[in-house]
């Protein structure tokens, strides 16, 4: 054999190994393959302490969610600055679908409304899901004179700055819902702060204040001991169809709500995303489910991303100008 074809079958016998070093290599799956999601429990970030609404909306679904999956998916509360902590937290948690954030109506307001807020709604989080949503309510004590909206901006206009109204806190949307209608109504009326849902409906059903503006969900049972005066929602409220909404008595002032939704940290992969989007849809449409969270006052919208990522881009600005507006940063 000549040394010339000794290098040509050397070559070839070098080429056909290198040729099966690469099929070996090809057929082996990449780290991302193999690890189908999830194959590790899932966090959900509940940026409110336990016992709080969205703390209860997340661990109705939690269970369901990590059965779906295939494992467990626990929730952890991480309160503070309203809702910001644990929304930071997760914008800096890696992008794999593993921490999620659970959330509500804080998620729009806390960027205008906080002088330091460490993430960016539109930036740094994918939307995911608006589990479920409830209007905010204006009531007024039974034993109040005051027995129709109208009635209630009449006596406002007859005597400016003597009426009073408060809300659940600082910031929350049944507050800046006031503050809309004070600009609409073109009102004045004097805002009584309180540090929660609870303290606010005492004072309103023991007649300390005029009118309370609070979350149908937060009132329960309640409202059978207050009259109710309009509903912030762009229709009547089912449970409520005797309360009109504002848009039916002429004031021209937004809808707003209170949801609870789910996100994930932005670069999370889009199939992580639609699995998580086509698992919540077929839990929420579940009826017992659905019943579960009427029970809490938050009836399910299971509104998927495109529609939450519009309802982000809506309300972040609607909540800037009521909030700047109305001077109610806190530092």
């Amino acid at each position: 054999m000549s040394m010339i074809s000794i290098i040509v079958r050397g070559f070839q016998t070098r080429r056909r190994i290198a040729c099966l070093a690469i099929a070996v290599v090809a057929a082996i799956p990449s780290a991302g393959a193999r690890a189908e999601y999830p194959n590790r429990p899932v966090t959900i970030v509940s940026c409110f302490p336990a016992g709080g609404g969205t703390d209860i909306a997340m661990r109705l679904i939690n269970t369901e969610l990590g059965e779906a999956l295939g494992k467990p998916v626990i929730v952890e509360n991480r309160g503070g600055a309203g809702g910001s902590l644990g929304a930071t937290f997760v914008a800096r948690a890696p992008a794999d679908g593993y921490t999620l954030l659970g959330c509500s109506s804080a998620f729009v307001v806390n960027p205008s409304l906080y002088a330091n807020v460490a993430y960016d709604p539109f930036k740094d989080f994918v939307p995911v899901m608006v589990i479920g949503a409830a209007p905010n309510l204006f009531v007024v004590p039974k034993q109040s004179k005051i027995n129709t909206m109208q009635d209630f901006i009449a006596e406002a206009k007859a005597n400016p700055g003597k009426l009073n109204w408060t809300s659940p806190g600082a910031g929350t949307t049944p507050q800046l819902a006031g503050e809309l209608l004070k600009s609409a109504a073109g009102i004045d009326i004097v805002h009584i702060p309180f540090t929660g849902a609870g303290p606010a409906m005492t004072a309103v059903l023991g007649g300390q204040v005029d009118m309370y503006a609070g979350n149908y969900g937060s009132m329960g049972s309640l409202l059978g001991s207050v009259r109710s005066l309009a509903v912030t929602a762009d229709k009547r409220w089912s449970d409520l169809p005797d309360t009109p909404t504002l848009a039916e008595l002429g004031i021209k002032s937004p809808s707003t709500d209170t949801f609870q939704a789910l996100l994930a940290p932005v670069g999370t992969p889009q199939p992580i995303v639609d699995r998580l989007v086509k698992e919540l849809a077929s839990i929420l449409a579940r009826p017992d489910v659905r019943e579960k969270f009427v029970k809490i006052g938050l009836p399910v919208v299971a509104e998927g991303p495109e529609v939450f990522r519009a309802r982000i881009a809506h309300e972040v600005p609607m909540y800037k100008a009521v909030i700047d507006k109305a001077g109610l940063k806190v530092q």
